[in-house]
């Protein structure tokens, strides 16, 4: 059976572009977009997540990003997307936990984030996102 690598390396690039105040914040604290701040919140979590989503569903589900064998078929699995969607949300460094922390080793609830945290986030992102969609096999399809 081939593994579809793929989702995993849009879904990893994603995480690490969108994770909120790397790049930018949406919103931030004082303005609408704020550029590499290093700063997050519920809010800007969300919205990096709507972000996510889109982004993810157009290149995965709706343009078929595969990385395979060489087979060709029609992406109609929501898998992905939807796992990915969850980890993006519950792993961007910040929100729930920092690992590692800018002040201690771990920090929960911070709001704030750092480039080792991110680092380390998008490993744990990977790890989770490959065991769940390719080595356990979870399939969601519509229609």
């Amino acid at each position: 059976m081939a593994v579809d690598w793929g989702p995993a390396v849009v879904a990893v690039t994603l995480f690490i572009l969108l994770s909120p105040g790397l790049l930018f914040q949406a919103p931030a604290r004082t303005r609408v977009v704020e550029f590499g701040n290093m700063c997050t919140s519920g809010v800007s979590v969300l919205v990096h997540a709507v972000f996510f989503f889109t982004l993810f569903t157009v290149l995965v589900v709706a343009i078929g990003i595969h990385i395979d064998q060489g087979r060709r078929q029609v992406m109609a699995d929501w898998a992905p997307v939807v796992v990915g969607v969850v980890l993006f949300v519950l792993l961007s460094p910040g929100l729930l936990v920092e690992l590692p922390g800018t002040h201690r080793h771990v920090d929960f609830g911070s709001f704030r984030t750092n480039g080792k945290a991110i680092f380390v986030h998008t490993l744990i992102f990977f790890a989770l996102f490959a065991i769940i969609t390719l080595a356990l096999h979870l399939h969601i399809y519509t229609g």
